[in-house]
């Protein structure tokens, strides 16, 4: 399996679960804009620890699996997981947010 292969299963995971938190949440759904902040911030911190972390040798990538794409050291297929995260987290928060709108609770615990 490439690395593409196993960024697309991730990533398309990631995008499952959050079109279904969307279906279940009822109308509360992620801002576009908070989706695009969050894919910046971590693509920013991916390109540079990515980087620092493979110029040190903690890890590498074989060159038969890569598209042979990089940002700064970090291969194009590692930008799957930031992405994924920048679909999924806001989504996630904005399905929270909503459950305990629906429920009266802000703690996160039951009130008698």
């Amino acid at each position: 399996m490439t690395y593409v292969e196993l960024a697309a299963w991730f990533f398309g995971s990631a995008v499952v679960i959050a079109i279904v938190l969307s279906l279940v949440s009822r109308g509360h759904r992620a801002h576009p804009a908070a989706i695009a902040l969050t894919a910046a911030v971590l693509f920013a911190l991916t390109a540079i620890f990515d980087t620092v972390m493979i110029a040190t040798g903690l890890f590498h990538y074989s060159a038969g699996h890569l598209l042979g794409i990089h940002v700064g050291l970090a291969p194009l297929e590692d930008f799957a997981y930031p992405l994924a995260g920048a679909v999924l987290l806001p989504t996630l928060w904005a399905f929270v947010h909503g459950r305990r709108r629906r429920t009266g609770s802000h703690s996160g615990e039951e009130e008698a």
